[in-house]
């Protein structure tokens, strides 16, 4: 069945008010659209922990700074409606910016320690967009589950922050990033990818391979574990933006790995003009 098509807030506080008096708990999975099996996976975890699934297709003007691809942001609405039916979402709420930017609209919602740092340093006012964006969703669907996936990492932690810090009491829940057969992250940004660039971006994910078998070898050096990353970048031609050992939950930078510590290495790069981004667990 296709899921229906929530357009304005107060179609969306209708629909969830009503889910609400049958007694049923509801999973929200927030996107920018140009769905793939990433996104999907989210909708169907969803439907295996709650009764309904509603999910959000918004490309978020405000997280992109003025020289990113907003515009041409990849876009399919038709075909992410499909994909969100057979999935299992019941609704799919698509507003247009000026929903959640009417005029006069003035306020907005910083995390202020895990933003900061890695994407959040390369990317101005990027985190403060996805905050705002996610605290409206989630005070408007009033979630008991809400689902977001490890390939944003940062993000992940930073709308675990603000959930907790403004009651919003819905149950973050981050879910393993899926990769390609070859081990590519999925990504929407992976259809600007060249047949060769999309080649060579198997470098993220192959450096960070090598890093957690460097790991459980015994190589608990954050230098030599970001080595790793950085020579398959090297050896691939891409650009880094970023590779960094951090703890896992505080996102602060770490020297070594120590025994039982949970850890997570991030990478970004460019391959060719495409940004990509990927992370891996470590230790934990």
């Amino acid at each position: 069945m296709a899921p229906v098509v929530l357009r304005s807030v107060e179609e969306v506080k209708a629909w969830a008010t009503g889910l609400r008096r049958e007694g049923r708990r509801l999973a929200l999975v927030p996107t920018m659209g140009y769905l793939h099996e990433g996104h999907l996976s989210l909708i169907r975890e969803g439907r295996r922990r709650v009764d309904a699934v509603a999910a959000s297709i918004f490309v978020n003007p405000t997280q992109f700074g003025p020289r990113e691809d907003l515009s041409r942001y990849p876009r399919d609405f038709e075909g992410d409606l499909a994909k969100c039916a057979s999935a299992g979402a019941e609704a799919v709420f698509a507003p247009t910016p000026e929903v959640m930017y009417p005029s006069g609209y003035q306020t907005y919602v910083e995390v202020t320690e895990v933003s900061q740092g890695l994407c959040g340093a390369r990317r101005p006012g990027h985190f403060r967009g996805v905050a705002t964006i996610v605290t409206q969703l989630l005070s408007l669907f009033r979630p008991d589950v809400a689902l977001f996936g490890e390939k944003d990492y940062q993000q992940l932690q930073v709308i675990r922050a603000l959930n907790r810090d403004l009651h919003l009491g819905a149950e973050i829940v981050g879910m393993p990033t899926i990769r390609e057969a070859d081990g590519l992250a999925m990504s929407s940004r992976n259809a600007y990818l060249s047949a060769e660039e999309r080649q060579r971006a198997l470098s993220l994910s192959r450096g960070l391979r090598a890093a957690v078998m460097l790991l459980q070898g015994g190589t608990r050096d954050a230098q030599a574990l970001v080595g790793a990353v950085r020579h398959e970048l090297s050896q691939a031609g891409l650009r880094e933006d970023y590779v960094e050992l951090v703890d896992a939950e505080r996102l602060t930078p770490l020297a070594s790995v120590a025994p039982g510590q949970a850890a997570r290495l991030l990478v970004a790069a460019f391959s060719g003009a495409t940004r990509l981004i990927d992370n891996m667990q470590l230790g934990g």
